[in-house]
């Protein structure tokens, strides 16, 4: 494993790796409960939760917190911490990010973890279970799946670029970009920006209302394999707010998201 700790003294090459091993562990007990009858009910009107998402959460909780003890915590499936605004940092996790396709049986759902520090990812780890793919970033140390490098894609060009995203974003944006290419929408919001982080995808849409526990580990991936991360106007994602949601997002190579920037300049009310 690389030695992260001259890049960033806070992931140090100890902590990373037992950061892996406790995501590596959440996701293997979330496969053992994948395809089995499960106890589920709804969170609000319409978000669907699975006794797997809560044990998933106590897991992650658990092993997380032995690490850094001082860390706050902020999860889609817990009870919001108190205290989590004034600690240096916090852990931002989404115990099955794509609960819907994980109870369908679809492969494209993850577990999703990152660390916080003053509003940014430090350490971001995303695991696919169903097709074993282990994401992992770290601040200033790059992006991997399975060990490998990622890149996003190169270039500048909006015209035949793989998208995906909302439907509905989807097409209020080909009103105003060239005609491009759209990919199957991609359940797992947090996969979803990982393949542009592996150059899956060119372009990447984060609907309206998406989380802190959607977005820090896949921001950091995409920020750590040269891509770009950030609303429609151009601003980077802040989290550990009092509220921890956001607008509408954009993640692309860093070339391909400066042309969209431009493309989209002034164009937010319509895309939101």
């Amino acid at each position: 494993m690389p030695d992260f700790s001259a890049q960033n003294p806070t992931a140090s090459p100890a902590l990373v790796s037992d950061f892996t091993a406790a995501v590596h562990a959440a996701g293997s007990l979330a496969l053992d409960a994948f395809g089995k009858p499960l106890r589920t009910w709804f969170k609000g009107q319409s978000s669907p939760v699975s006794e797997a998402d809560i044990a998933v959460d106590e897991l992650l909780r658990k092993k997380l917190s032995a690490l850094a003890p001082d860390a706050g915590w902020l999860s889609e499936e817990t009870e919001d911490a108190p205290g989590r605004l004034a600690a240096l940092r916090v852990f931002i996790v989404d115990p099955i990010d794509g609960t819907r396709a994980f109870l369908a049986g679809r492969a494209d759902w993850a577990v999703s973890a990152a660390l916080v520090e003053a509003g940014r990812p430090v350490l971001g780890a995303l695991y696919a279970p169903v097709t074993d793919e282990f994401f992992l970033a770290v601040s200033g140390g790059g992006a991997s799946r399975n060990g490998v490098p990622l890149r996003a894609s190169s270039g500048d060009a909006i015209a035949g670029a793989r998208i995906a995203g909302p439907k509905g974003v989807i097409e209020r944006l080909a009103t105003l970009a060239p005609a491009f290419e759209i990919l199957p929408r991609i359940h797992s919001l947090a996969l979803r920006l990982a393949r542009v982080a592996d150059g899956t995808l060119d372009i990447a849409i984060a609907g309206r209302n998406a989380a802190d526990w959607d977005l820090a580990a896949a921001d950091l991936l995409v920020h750590e394999a040269g891509g770009v991360l950030t609303t429609v106007g151009g601003a980077q994602p802040v989290y550990n707010r009092a509220i921890p949601v956001h607008g509408v997002l954009v993640a692309a190579g860093r070339a391909r998201h400066h042309a969209l920037a431009v493309l989209l300049r002034g164009q937010e009310a319509k895309l939101a």
